[in-house]
């Protein structure tokens, strides 16, 4: 009867902390991401100086609470699992490994508390909680698209560079060092600016012709901006065309057709089973089932 129990509730704790399919594992990871979000929240709240020497008793013991609760939940991931090691040296487990240390190494090394602030890589939890895999199927073709398009973007990103280059070395020549451009790569960072149109306002031309070559280069500051997007977009169209053409609408419908089933396989740790899996697809081992 003993390992029947010991497997029963290793079985439950993995449903409630690995899935999101049952009201228990959606409570836990609800109540998970606040914490995050909280942890996060303290963090910026104790890097303000006023703040912090008023209320730095409070955030400190507050802190130390989320830091021994996420303790307690990454040695329950490890214990609930068949392969320990597969979940540690998983993405997912290297995350929630670096979002716990942080608050311990403090005690040892000055200034690396900040470091939990990389709790907020675990948000990324929230595409399995809310299920929001549903909108990635769009996404998918996109990747494709930037993929197909990276040579060149990649091109046309050179010649920006050689044109920031060209402009900046200009621009050192017509201003010179008593108008701020006191160098070509200063000059070169001006250009850039320009061309992005973020314009931080730090340096400017004075001198009329000067004013003529910025306003040149904030003109094809726009015309930059719109042709990566271009590209990508063009890719996209020829990718969709292709697929239209290579398969039926079936099969179409089949392809973009996401699964938002959540199970974890408490062997392997694999996700993305079918939703109507009963078995990973991967090992072989029951899934946990209602």
């Amino acid at each position: 009867m003993e390992p029947t129990t010991k497997h029963t509730w290793r079985t439950k704790l993995h449903e409630i902390i690995y899935e999101a399919d049952t009201p228990a594992g959606k409570l836990f990871d609800v109540i998970l991401l606040i914490a995050i979000l909280a942890s996060i929240v303290l963090v910026m709240l104790e890097s303000i100086k006023s703040f912090d020497d008023k209320f730095h008793a409070f955030l400190d013991i507050a802190e130390w609470v989320i830091t021994i609760l996420f303790t307690i939940e990454y040695i329950l991931r490890i214990i609930t699992v068949n392969k320990p090691y597969k979940y540690i040296t998983s993405f997912y487990g290297v995350i929630d490994l670096l979002a716990t240390i942080p608050k311990y190494l403090s005690l040892i090394f000055v200034g690396t508390h900040a470091l939990v602030a990389l709790r907020a890589l675990r948000l990324l939890r929230v595409f399995r909680i809310l299920k929001l895999a549903r909108y990635l199927g769009a996404s998918n073709q996109l990747a494709t698209a930037i993929k197909a398009s990276r040579a060149k973007i990649a091109v046309f990103l050179f010649a920006v560079l050689i044109a920031a280059v060209i402009f900046g070395t200009i621009m050192y020549l017509v201003e010179g060092e008593e108008n701020g451009f006191t160098n070509i790569p200063k000059s070169v960072y001006w250009c850039i600016v320009t061309l992005t149109t973020v314009g931080f306002g730090d340096i400017a031309p004075v001198t009329p012709l000067g004013q003529f070559i910025a306003t040149i280069i904030m003109i094809l500051g726009y015309g930059i901006i719109a042709v990566p997007t271009g590209i990508v977009s063009a890719e996209y169209t020829k990718a969709s065309g292709k697929d239209r053409g290579k398969y039926s609408d079936e099969e179409l419908e089949h392809l973009s057709k996401v699964n938002l089933n959540t199970q974890c396989c408490s062997n392997c740790l694999t996700e993305q089973h079918h939703d109507d899996a009963k078995f990973c697809f991967k090992c072989g081992c029951e899934l946990n089932r209602e």
